[in-house]
């Protein structure tokens, strides 16, 4: 997909426009990522990265960025002995999870329907 994309895109001065126009019109509908604790998860195949095709993948950032970043790299921590282990059950990680996964969507959707507003006004004054 990327290679057609790529010879898509050309090298003329609209190609970066083209670029970013559809990169985000390909990547737009794609399944978002959630949050989930391993331990109340019984399908194994739940645990894969399409994209990468991978079967284990775990997602972090630097834990100033998200919250779900410092229970993973909390967890982490404390899985490979560097810190104690987290007075939590796992269905408490379940519920900050899906907590997590319940901010990020509201934010994306806030994201989606700002651009649409700007895009409409930007349309409208230039009517």
């Amino acid at each position: 997909l990327q290679k057609s994309l790529n010879e898509i895109f050309g090298a003329d001065k609209y190609s970066r426009a083209r670029k970013e126009v559809l990169t985000y019109m390909f990547s737009r509908p794609m399944q978002m990522a959630l949050y989930f604790c391993t331990g109340v998860m019984e399908d194994e195949t739940l645990f894969r990265h399409y994209a990468l095709n991978v079967p284990f993948y775990t997602h972090f950032t630097s834990p100033i960025r998200r919250y779900a970043d410092i229970i993973v790299h909390r967890l982490l921590s404390a899985s490979l002995g560097a810190s104690s282990p987290l007075k939590m059950e796992k269905e408490d990680i379940q519920r900050q999870a899906e907590h997590c996964n319940d901010r990020k969507m509201a934010s994306k959707r806030v994201q989606e329907l700002s651009g649409d507003l700007f895009f409409s006004i930007f349309v409208r004054v230039r009517a």
